[in-house]
C-alpha cells in the first residue's frame, strides 16, 4: 500500500476522499447477467456476497428479473467460471417487509447451522426495474448447507430502521465476525434526507435473537460508504473493511469506488486510514461505476469480486459481476 502520488479531486459537495491507493489488479468481467434460469437476472447481476465452502465458491447476487430482485446462487472452483442456480428466496406476501425484494444473501456458517441475513424492503421503482428503495431491511433466513434450501424466519427480527437515528431508513445486512464470545455485523446505515451512509456494529450471543445497535457507527456519515466484507491479515494482526463508496458529479449520487479501511482492533476505526483499491482508474471495464465488494482468500491472493454496469454508464440496471486481485500478505502504511 502506497501513498497516492496524484491529488484527488474532491467531490462537489466536499465529502472526503482517501489519501492512499491499494491498486488492485483488475481481471475483467466474470459473470455476465441475462442468462440466468426464469430470466431471473435479465435486467441485471449485482449486489454480491462470496464466499468458500469446501474448495467450492459460492456467490449470491441479486438477480434483476421479472418479479423483482431476488437473491439468486451461482456456484465455481475458480472464481472465474461460474454456474447460475436460480433464486433461492421468494418475495415475501404482501404487507411483510420483504414484499418487493429479497436480496443481498449474507451468511454465516455457525457448527453446522447455516445462517442468512438478507435485505427485504416492501418499496420498489415501477416496473420492468423494481429496483428497491428505502427503507431498507435486515431479515433472516436459515439452512443446513451453502446452497440452501433456505427456511425464512419471520419470527426473528435482528434490526430494524429507526426514525431519528443514523439508521433512519437503512439498516441492511453485513459481514459477521465472530468475537471475544459474541457476533459482530458491520452493517450498513443511512438516515435521510439528504441520505447519509456509513457502516456501524450489531451484536448478539444468539444469531436467532435480536441484535443491539451500537449508538455510534464506526466512522462519520460523511465517508458515504456501504456494504461491508472483512478480511484479518495475520501477518500485520490487522483487518481490512472492504466497502464501496459514494461518489457525486453532474449526474448524481453513485457508487464509484471500492474503498478499504484499516484496524487491528474490531471495535475501534479511523476514518484517517483509508484507500482506494479499484475505481475508474484501474478498472478495465467500468469507467464511472463501480459496485460494492466481496473478498474471499484464493491462494496467496485475495480476490475482490464487484459489480458494475460498463463503460461510462452510472446505471442501477445492466450490471455484471468483475473480479479484481490483491496479494497477500495485504501491507498498511505505518500510522
Amino acid at each position: 500500500m502506497v501513498e497516492s502520488a496524484e491529488a484527488v479531486p474532491p467531490y462537489k459537495d466536499g465529502r472526503p476522499t482517501a489519501k492512499y491507493r491499494l491498486n488492485a489488479i483488475d481481471q475483467g468481467v466474470v459473470l455476465r447477467h441475462g442468462d440466468g434460469p426464469g430470466k431471473c437476472d435479465y435486467l441485471g447481476a449485482r449486489d454480491i456476497w462470496v464466499f468458500e465452502d469446501a474448495g467450492t465458491y459460492y456467490m449470491h447476487y441479486d438477480a434483476a428479473g421479472p418479479t423483482g430482485w431476488l437473491a439468486a446462487l451461482a456456484t465455481s472452483k475458480d472464481l472465474v467460471h461460474w454456474e447460475k442456480k436460480g433464486p433461492v428466496l421468494d418475495l415475501g406476501t404482501p404487507g411483510d417487509a420483504d414484499s418487493k425484494s429479497v436480496s443481498y444473501g449474507v451468511t454465516f456458517k455457525d457448527g453446522e447451522t447455516w445462517h442468512m441475513y438478507y435485505l427485504g424492503t416492501p418499496n420498489v421503482t415501477p416496473a420492468p426495474n423494481l429496483i428497491p428503495m428505502f427503507p431498507y431491511q435486515t431479515m433472516k433466513a436459515k439452512g443446513q448447507s451453502p446452497s440452501g434450501p433456505w427456511t425464512k424466519q419471520k419470527e426473528v427480527v435482528p434490526f430494524r430502521c429507526k426514525p431519528g437515528t443514523y439508521y433512519s431508513v437503512t439498516a441492511s445486512p453485513g459481514f459477521i465476525v465472530k468475537h471475544e464470545g459474541e457476533y459482530l455485523m458491520f452493517f450498513s446505515a443511512a438516515a435521510a434526507p439528504p441520505t447519509k451512509r456509513t457502516i456501524s456494529i450489531a451484536r448478539t450471543r444468539n444469531l436467532d435473537a435480536p441484535w443491539a445497535l451500537d449508538p455510534q457507527p464506526i466512522v462519520s456519515p460523511e465517508e458515504q460508504i456501504e456494504n461491508t466484507s472483512l478480511y484479518y491479515e495475520p501477518s500485520c494482526k490487522t483487518w481490512f473493511l472492504f466497502t464501496n463508496h459514494i461518489g457525486v458529479d453532474d449526474r448524481g449520487e453513485y457508487t464509484d469506488a471500492v474503498w478499504v479501511y484499516w484496524s487491528r482492533d474490531l471495535n475501534h476505526w479511523d476514518a484517517r486510514y483509508k484507500a482506494v483499491v479499484l475505481d475508474r482508474k484501474n478498472c478495465k471495464w467500468s469507467k464511472s461505476c463501480i459496485g460494492l465488494p466481496s473478498v474471499v482468500k484464493s491462494g496467496k491472493r485475495l480476490a475482490v469480486l464487484y459489480d458494475a454496469p460498463g463503460d461510462e454508464s452510472v446505471s442501477h440496471m445492466q450490471r455484471d459481476v468483475g473480479l479484481a486481485w490483491l496479494n497477500l500478505p495485504l501491507v498498511a502504511p505505518p500510522k
